[in-house]
């Protein structure tokens, strides 16, 4: 029976080496992204600044065009063809007696809703309600000279068909001597008709 080796060769105790984790493949870079190209510029999504400029002042030639010939114009016209006016006794003031013809040009009934007269002097303009349809009888009255040329009162309310022409008249007090309103450079009623943005204005 063979004697035991005493003297063993020793076992070496190194760990055991792992195979190699293989190596990761180089990262692939991926496209680039843009982010100016993606939202562009002003520079790049806009026309040429001549072209735009040209298309504003087209446009505003248009707009311009349709305000000048779309624009309010008066219901109706006609004229101013009789003043006569009183002083009123001992008051700075007198009592006129506008008569005028009416014509409503519209396609539509023309209402009246506010009459008013404007006298212009040298030292400045005044303006006039006109006075109660009911009051012209005792003012006749008081004054007969007031009558001459004098029409039925036109009064707010009172109605023109369409293409139909009336003659009335209104009566007014300015706080102005007769001699300043004779000497007086204008004299207008306005005839304020239910909507309608601009008066008829006859003058005389």
């Amino acid at each position: 029976m063979p004697e035991p080796d005493l003297n063993p060769t020793p076992v070496s105790q190194t760990a055991p080496v792992s195979p190699a984790a293989p190596a990761k493949p180089p990262a692939q870079s991926g496209p680039t992204i843009r982010i100016g190209e993606e939202f562009g510029t002003a520079k790049k999504n806009l026309p040429p600044a001549k072209i735009v400029a040209i298309t504003i002042a087209a446009v505003v030639v248009i707009v311009a065009f349709y305000a000048f010939f779309d624009r309010a114009k008066p219901q109706g016209g006609g004229s101013l063809d009789s003043v006569v006016a009183v002083q009123i006794p001992g008051q700075n003031a007198v009592l006129a007696a506008l008569t005028l013809t009416l014509r409503n040009g519209a396609g539509k009934p023309l209402w009246v809703h506010d009459i008013k007269a404007r006298m212009k002097t040298g030292t400045g303009e005044l303006t006039a309600d006109a006075v109660s349809a009911v009051d012209f009888e005792r003012y006749f009255e008081a004054f007969p000279a007031l009558k001459a040329n004098a029409q039925p009162a036109l009064s707010p309310e009172d109605k023109l068909q369409p293409g139909q022409q009336v003659q009335r008249s209104i009566m007014v007090s300015f706080p102005v001597t007769l001699d300043q309103f004779n000497q007086r450079q204008s004299l207008s009623v306005a005839i304020q008709p239910y909507d309608q943005p601009v008066p008829i204005v006859l003058s005389k």
